[in-house]
């Protein structure tokens, strides 16, 4: 579905395209509304041209996509390590807790800065809606129907996303006209329950995956999307968020918790209901598909965002370092890319080494400089994230820092945990144990590991929420989901201390922390271009790596002391977080675009506390 992105300059009139949002009234259709969305095809592409808006370089490819989901407790950056003493940086300063409205990343002149590219998308949709309402005759045809459908689903994700960004914003349900161009910000609660409703309706009108040709593919939205992204946003609206007021649940009744959670078991249940069991789904091969790419619906992959061919820089941001041209990206202009996210240094002893997520997720390796490559250890500060790898590209060209490979947005694996977390909090432990443990056998090798985890887990109901809490992170790290998690359950300062604490723990491997019996050193050597590593796993010794130099050909290098000292120092730990992180975790509305909102915008309150 990828050639549905290069949108004609015909679609772009239909979509009553804008130049920027809360800035410009939208410019006069060259066509005729009812011609474009009585025709499906036609209809078709301007629902298309709503992905336009947010594969651009300032919307989720280049953006949102890198930034908004650091720093967490599991995820930093490995490519600009966290930073204290660089934390005016405009990258460090958009992870940090610390963002100015003049950041140079974001602060952009044109029109064509992330928080009006979303815009743009919310107008695309917006024109879309309207014109399938009045003219797609969606009481009679089911296509356009789930056109219909596919608009309102992909204006929610966007309000949502908004609102993970700067949390209160201008509400946007219909086209731009010269008396609606300038709006101020409205309470989210009301913007929450429009996306409720909007998604419940759009249930209605969209295809199960695989039951029609348009929701054969993950680049498409089906029901199962719908349902995942309405419980997903239940989540949120009920749970906690910096407000103007402060960090506090919604007051409006009609978001209480008890309301949504019963959403989300419903329409997770659907979604399971119809689906194939996630244990069918191992867990590499979900991400060797997504890199391949297969789209195919059906599988575990839910939802996704295409890029086209040669555009995103999902692997370039998430994916395992390459140093230099070489055979996994021959055709390439750019060599050195992968690596700029990472796991935190000690997300890798989270795990267990029963589970298959553990490598797939965290990759102490780079790939070397040479053509004929082969991996080679990195830094312990520096670790790769390992969902999204070029070697598991197939036959795609990958050019400058773009690299074609879709965007993950919803798994089943998130269906199964939301269902888990929202049946624990409705009806305790025991009736959310089944999702739960299917999530685990699906990954952890090791029935006894299993087990255990499941008798700690349905102990009590609290417990249960804390395995959610730990298994959310272990399943989903470097997918950009943790950092809204921690808000809206209100521990993101808690579990940002405790990530600072574990940092210290490892960088000194003090007596009785998780760390103390890890050696000083990494040993290694390759077989063929794969990497061999010994002093990884708990219990591994100095001692034994030093015979396995003298007597098996293995090389060494300072893994948790390098030089004398270890890499994970204070600058890099007091980089991870600058201002206390709940009051903090929004990020302020950018300057150009407050100049121009005719003075309805402002960041008051706690939205963006911070100045030059």
């Amino acid at each position: 579905m990828k050639n549905f992105l290069k949108i004609s300059l015909l679609s772009l009139a239909a979509t009553g395209l804008v130049t920027s949002c809360d800035m410009d009234a939208p410019t006069q259709s060259t066509l005729d509304e009812s011609s474009v969305y009585s025709i499906y095809s036609m209809a078709e592409a301007g629902v298309m041209a709503i992905h336009q808006s947010l594969c651009e370089t300032n919307a989720y490819r280049g953006r949102f996509m890198p930034y908004y989901g650091m720093n967490t407790d599991v995820e930093t950056t490995s490519g600009d390590t966290p930073s204290y003493s660089n934390r005016n940086d405009d990258k460090q300063n958009l992870r940090n807790y610390a963002t100015l409205p003049t950041n140079g990343q974001m602060n952009i002149s044109g029109g064509t800065d992330c928080y009006s590219k979303f815009y743009e998308a919310i107008e695309r949709a917006n024109m879309s809606i309207r014109g399938l309402r009045a003219y797609g005759n969606i009481e009679n045809d089911p296509d356009m129907a789930q056109l219909l459908g596919e608009a309102l689903t992909l204006r929610a994700l966007v309000y949502f996303d908004l609102i993970k960004m700067h949390g209160d914003v201008p509400a946007r349900f219909e086209p731009i006209t010269n008396e609606t161009m300038y709006q101020p910000r409205a309470n989210r609660d009301s913007i929450y329950k429009v996306l409720l409703a909007d998604l419940d309706e759009a249930a209605d009108y969209c295809y199960w995956p695989n039951e029609n040709t348009i929701t054969n593919t993950t680049e498409r939205v089906s029901k199962s999307f719908v349902k995942g992204l309405r419980a997903r946003i239940a989540l949120s609206a009920c749970g906690y968020g910096l407000r103007g007021d402060g960090f506090r649940r919604s007051y409006d009744p009609d978001l209480a918790p008890e309301k949504m959670y019963q959403i989300v078991k419903d329409e997770c249940l659907e979604v399971i209901n119809h689906s194939s069991d996630i244990r069918n789904f191992g867990f590499e091969d979900t991400w060797r598909k997504v890199c391949q790419p297969d789209v195919s619906a059906g599988r575990e992959s839910i939802f996704e965002i295409p890029f086209s061919s040669g555009r995103g820089r999902v692997v370039y941001t998430w994916g395992v370092k390459h140093q230099a041209i070489d055979k996994y990206q021959a055709v390439s202009e750019k060599g050195d890319k992968g690596g700029e996210n990472g796991p935190l240094p000690y997300l890798f002893y989270d795990y267990s080494k029963y589970d298959e997520r553990r490598n797939v997720t965290c990759v102490p390796y780079q790939w070397s400089a040479e053509y004929d490559c082969i991996q080679e250890p990195r830094s312990i500060d520096k670790w790769c994230f390992g969902k999204y790898r070029f070697e598991w590209i197939a036959n795609r060209p990958v050019s400058s820092n773009d690299d074609g490979v879709n965007w993950v947005i919803m798994r089943l694996a998130d269906i199964y945990l939301m269902a888990a977390e929202a049946i624990n909090e409705l009806d305790g432990p025991s009736e959310a144990a089944q999702y739960m443990r299917a999530v685990l056998e699906r990954s952890i090798s090791n029935a006894d590991v299993v087990n255990q985890l499941m008798a700690q887990y349905t102990a009590s109901k609290d417990a249960f929420f804390d395995g959610i809490v730990d298994q959310r992170a272990l399943e989903f790290a470097g997918e950009s989901l943790r950092k809204q998690d921690l808000i809206r359950w209100g521990i993101i300062d808690e579990k940002m201390a405790e990530a600072q604490q574990k940092l210290r723990d490892l960088s000194t491997r003090a007596q009785g922390s998780a760390y103390a019996d890890l050696p000083d050193k990494l040993y290694y050597k390759n077989d063929g271009e794969t990497l061999i590593t010994y002093g990884l796993e708990h219990g591994d010794t100095d001692d034994e790596g030093e015979r396995l130099e003298d007597e098996e050909g293995y090389e060494s290098k300072g893994w948790t002391v390098s030089n004398g000292v270890s890499p994970i120092d204070d600058d890099y730990i007091n980089g991870l977080y600058i201002q206390t992180p709940s009051m903090n975790c929004l990020w302020p509305i950018w300057s150009t675009v407050i100049a121009n909102s005719n003075g309805m915008l402002n960041n008051d309150g706690n939205y963006g506390q911070l100045s030059d």
